[in-house]
């Protein structure tokens, strides 16, 4: 039987709830939410979506059991919490940067390295008899890492909170956990070891991969979100440069701008007579590019270079492809 909404979990609360609201509106995908203290709301964009506002780990879950079938959500979660039902359909959404990573007492200064930490289990263990402790709430991840370098001695602590303070409370000697800025690392007297990088996560699209096999509109509405997504991301790469430049033809213009692989563009430049300038005996030109913006400072010297002058730069919202690569993927994906 097929559905005749789709529902879209999103984060309600925590370091990604307000960034993924604003990354949607961002892509002309604005969320409204009649009332703050309510649970649902609705992308105008995309009339079939209902929106479901739900905690991080349970936008997963609700995806999972097909309560929703898409959902925004930290790629640490998926990972932590792994279903075959579940997909990931944009692993990079572009913001929500953070690190799952392992940090011990600033104290310990010999320990630099996870093979360090190695040795540390073993001391406490021949000397101590006791497992070394760390607190986190990524069992899954940590245990699995853990054994991966050669740490078999050790007991997780279940922790809430504020994990950072458990070693200097002194219910756990390490600690697991995801990391911005490392800040808060520092004012607990805590350090991150460099190995010990166990996740690079960011805000990630999940579906619920039975219902996007099965149900036509569940794939017509993820198509639809992902031409925006895409497009969106893919317009923060360019800028559209307009510039001024005399010229005895459009096309020496054009010979001229293109004679630089960074101002030919996304596809060549387009010229364009400027009227009522040849009272003088010269001919202006206006031409507009769309530059990636790592080239935007080369581009800006070729035009100074060859006579261009007043040059204005645009950001570019949108830049739709002929299709949108992460659907085609998602169709490769399911089949």
């Amino acid at each position: 039987m097929s559905l005749e909404r789709v529902t879209l979990a999103l984060p309600s609360k925590g370091a990604i709830a307000d960034p993924t609201t604003s990354f949607l509106a961002d892509c002309g995908l604005r969320v409204d939410k009649p009332n703050p203290r309510q649970y649902t709301g609705s992308i105008p964009a995309i009339p079939q979506i209902d929106v479901l506002f739900q905690r991080v780990t349970d936008v997963l879950y609700k995806v999972a059991d097909g309560t929703a079938q898409l959902g925004i959500t930290g790629l640490d979660v998926v990972r932590e919490h792994p279903h075959e039902d579940l997909i990931v359909i944009h692993e990079n959404l572009r913001y929500g940067y953070c690190k799952l990573i392992v940090a011990v007492p600033e104290a310990w200064v010999d320990v630099e390295t996870m093979l360090d930490l190695v040795e540390v289990a073993h001391d406490l263990r021949d000397v101590k008899r006791r497992n070394l402790r760390i607190a986190t709430t990524y069992s899954n991840l940590a245990r699995e890492f853990l054994y991966s370098r050669g740490i078999h001695h050790f007991t997780l602590v279940n922790a809430e909170g504020a994990i950072e303070a458990a070693p200097t409370i002194g219910y756990a000697d390490a600690i697991i956990d995801l990391v911005q800025t490392g800040t808060t690392l520092r004012e607990n007297h805590l350090k991150a070891v460099p190995d010990g990088v166990i996740v690079e996560s960011q805000a990630c699209l999940v579906g619920n991969r039975r219902l996007l096999e099965r149900d036509p509109l569940v794939m017509q509405t993820v198509g639809t979100m992902l031409e925006y997504i895409d497009a969106a991301l893919q317009g923060r790469e360019y800028s559209q440069l307009t510039v001024n430049m005399r010229g005895e033809s459009a096309e020496q213009i054009a010979e001229h701008v293109a004679s630089n692989p960074v101002t030919r563009g996304l596809q060549g430049p387009t010229v364009a007579p400027i009227y009522g300038t040849s009272g003088d005996g010269e001919t202006w030109f206006t031409i507009t590019i769309i530059i990636a913006n790592r080239n935007l400072l080369k581009a800006v010297e070729h035009l100074r270079a060859i006579g261009g002058t007043q040059t204005t730069v645009t950001p570019v919202r949108y830049v739709f492809l002929p299709h949108s690569p992460t659907f085609e993927k998602l169709r490769a994906a399911i089949g």
